[in-house]
């Protein structure tokens, strides 16, 4: 049974006893051979505090994966996506608070946006070139899927499971293991 909360926290849903399931998007915003970056940097409780990561959120009830991305990259950003692709599912296992999250983020890639950047109440935004996000304060798993993203065209679903301690500790690529 598939439980759906309230509206405020509709990105929640209870499939195993214990575990909280998440239903995210994240896009990289791609121009000039760069990416759009976020770093999180603003709020006080935040898992991603620190991190440099790409522009998305959490679905809300009703909405689509590609509702929720052109959502949150607005929201975030003022941009208005023009087109974008869906490159992938990321399935992400971790500890937070001391409960097991599962989190399935919608990965997307966008070359083509219109408008104004705005300022983001999460962190400061800064075009990066492709060449030097590696560089950057990311997480293990997302340095995996950025370089998918460069390497691959095909759709692909990508599993990361985190010890408590943040540590990457399995990763399976189209259900297959991958050796690091």
């Amino acid at each position: 049974m598939v439980y759906i909360p309230k509206r405020s926290v509709s990105h929640i849903l209870i499939f195993k006893k214990g575990r909280e399931n998440m239903l995210t998007t994240l896009c990289y915003l791609e121009k000039d051979n760069k990416y759009l970056m976020l770093h999180r940097n603003k709020k006080e409780i935040d898992i991603n505090k620190g991190k440099w990561l790409g522009v998305g959120g959490k679905l809300e009830n009703g909405e689509t994966p590609e509702e929720c991305l052109r959502r949150e990259v607005r929201e975030e950003t003022g941009y208005e996506l023009r087109n974008f692709k869906f490159r992938g599912i990321v399935t992400f296992i971790f500890e937070k608070f001391g409960k097991e999250i599962a989190e399935y983020m919608h990965l997307f890639s966008a070359k083509n946006v219109a408008g104004e950047p705005i300022e983001c109440n999460e962190g400061v935004f800064e075009w990066v070139y492709k060449n030097k996000v590696y560089d950057l304060s990311l997480w293990e798993g997302d340095k995996i899927f950025l370089k998918l993203l460069e390497n691959r065209s095909d759709f692909f679903s990508l599993k990361l499971v985190y010890d408590s301690d943040e540590k990457l500790i399995e990763v399976l690529l189209d259900g297959k293991e991958v050796r690091r």
